[in-house]
Formats: C-alpha cells, structure tokens, sequence
C-alpha cells in the first residue's frame, strides 16, 4: 500500500469534478476534507489488525462476525425532498449513498442509526430494505428533534454524518438548488447535527446541504446559482465536497479501506457496482424516489446514469486496490 495521505487526496480528487455547478472554487476551499473526515471515522469500532494506527490506541469493546467492535455509533443523516417530482418523492441522491455506508460499516463493526423527516422516510426505508438492518429515527412535519437528540445521546452515537440533506439557510428557511423555499415539506434537521457530544462529518455537492456551513457564504454566494439565498450555514468540523454527493460516500469508503487495511477488503466488497445499482433500483422502485435534478422516477442520480457513477466507483477501488498514485 503506497502512501496513505497521497491515496486520499487521489480519490479526493476523482470525487471532485463538476458536474455543471460551477462549484470548482469550493473544491479548492475543501479541500482536505476527506482526509480528516476518514481520519474521524477511522477513530470508531472495527478490526484492528497489522498497519493500522488509531489515535489513543487500540479500540475495541467486543466482536462482530469476528471483527472488534468499538464503542460508539455513527448517526446518519439523509433525504432531500423534492415536491415538485413526478411524484413528488425523496430525491436518490443521499438515501442510496446512505444505504451503502451502513451497509459498509456494520461490515465493519460499526453500528449506525439513520434520521430523516416524514416525506423522506418510505424512500430512506426503501433503500436500507435487505441491506442494512438499521433503526430508522422519523420527524414527522411540525415536530421536534428533541426526541431523536436524546435517544442518539443514549444510544451512545459518536459521530453524526449528513449527506444531501438540505439545511438551513440565513433566513431560517430550507432551500432547493433552484432557490425555492420547502419548508412546508421538509424539518430541519440542523440541530440534531449539531447537538453532540458527537463529531461532525458532511457531505455535499451545491451549497445547500447541512455543513456547508463550513465554507464562507460568499463564496457559494459568488459562484452557486441562487448562492447567497441557497447557502446553508450549518457547518461540519469534516466537510466532503464532491460533483455528485453519492461520489462522496464512495470516497469515504476507499479512504476507509486506504487508513485500516484491516478493513480494506470488507469495505473494498462494498464498494460493487451491482450492490449500488440494486439499492438504487429498489429506492426509486419502492420508495418511490426520483433524480434530483430532472425530477423524474429514473434510475439515475443527479441526471447521471449508474454507468457514469460507476466509472467514478471503479476509479477508486482501483486506486486503492493497486496502492498507488498515478
């Protein structure tokens, strides 16, 4: 295995490419972000075999499937809705990538919990549906989070991780990429993201998702159609900014699987084509779900095709396979 931080900026790298949102700019600024979110992650429950390092020491507090288990969970935060879909559903992008992670990570010895509001929750249950058998925390619309920050605080969740999940804008509002207001369809879930003692992972891919706070409005502002209405100013202590956000969940496994090599190949069958395309089949088939960008019930993400995302999957599992920059 070549260099473990030269690895990850590699794949940072794949993952960073615009897709038409003339977001290079915040690559720039985010840049690094992956490294240290693999890191956080890094720090939880798992194998601990030869090559690995965690901070403080060994970790361990029982097995799984043969695996040391740390202590600790990691609370997932997904599901963008979009109401004016046919139908008017979840987008794909964020329950499938969330699907995936949980998958990944009990694989792994990690347990997870997922959070999302009412409109999203059919498509976030459809995507887990005979892949991760995980809690599912619902607001529903007009409720609290008061109630999901307790249990997460009970259940002893170590890390919080948001992906495409719209977040709250400086006008309290909650805003699409088209810079329409959807509160009447959407809870805003910031504070749960915020409320710890856990630490903090997003990922992103426009401006308007929770943690892009991390980033200063005036840049998304200056560069992000509708930026300055858009821009969410929740932030996350790890920032993952990537073309698609579902790239970002494959580059955190690759950079899993680069950091604990004792995880490399359990995190290395997770990242499969068929297993992605699978999840998104069911998410937009049971969900229902629909792509977030021509709001149609295709399976597709972000308007790209499972053959696109693909290239950016295999893209990475290479790198890590073989262990070398090019």
């Amino acid at each position: 295995m070549g260099d473990g931080p030269a690895l990850i900026a590699a794949i940072e790298a794949i993952i960073q490419r615009d897709v038409g949102r003339n977001i290079a700019p915040l690559f720039a600024a985010a840049r690094g972000g992956l490294r240290s979110a693999v890191a956080a992650l890094a720090e939880l429950g798992g194998a601990v075999g030869n090559g690995d390092r965690v901070a403080g020491g060994t970790v361990g507090a029982g097995t799984v499937g043969g695996l040391a288990v740390g202590g600790g969970t990691v609370g997932l935060i997904t599901g963008f809705y979009v109401p004016g879909g046919t139908p008017p559903a979840a987008e794909t992008d964020g329950p499938v990538a969330v699907a995936l992670l949980a998958h990944a990570l009990r694989r792994i010895g990690i347990s997870c919990r997922v959070c999302t509001d009412a409109p999203c929750a059919s498509a976030c249950r459809a995507a887990l549906s005979g892949v991760a058998d995980v809690p599912v925390d619902v607001v529903p619309l007009g409720g609290s989070v008061d109630h999901v920050i307790a249990t997460w605080r009970a259940r002893d969740v170590r890390l919080a991780l948001a992906i495409e999940r719209c977040g709250r804008t400086t006008d309290g509002t909650a805003r699409n990429m088209r810079g329409d207001d959807i509160g009447a369809y959407t809870i805003l879930l910031d504070d749960l993201f915020l409320a710890g003692p856990w630490d903090t992972i997003a990922i992103g891919d426009g401006g308007n998702e929770i943690g892009m706070g991390a980033l200063p409005r005036s840049l998304i502002g200056a560069h992000v159609a509708h930026g300055e209405a858009i821009a969410c100013v929740t932030p996350a202590t790890h920032l993952i900014l990537s073309g698609v956000s579902h790239w970002g969940a494959y580059a955190l496994l690759g950079g899993l699987a680069v950091t604990r090599p004792a995880w490399r190949e359990a995190l290395l069958a997770c990242l499969d084509p068929e297993l992605d395309r699978t999840i998104l089949e069911t998410t937009v088939r049971d969900g229902p779900a629909v792509d977030g960008v021509t709001r149609q019930r295709t399976v597709t993400i972000d308007s790209l095709d499972c053959a696109t995302h693909h290239l950016v999957l295999e893209s990475i599992r290479t790198l890590v396979r073989e262990g070398e920059v090019p």
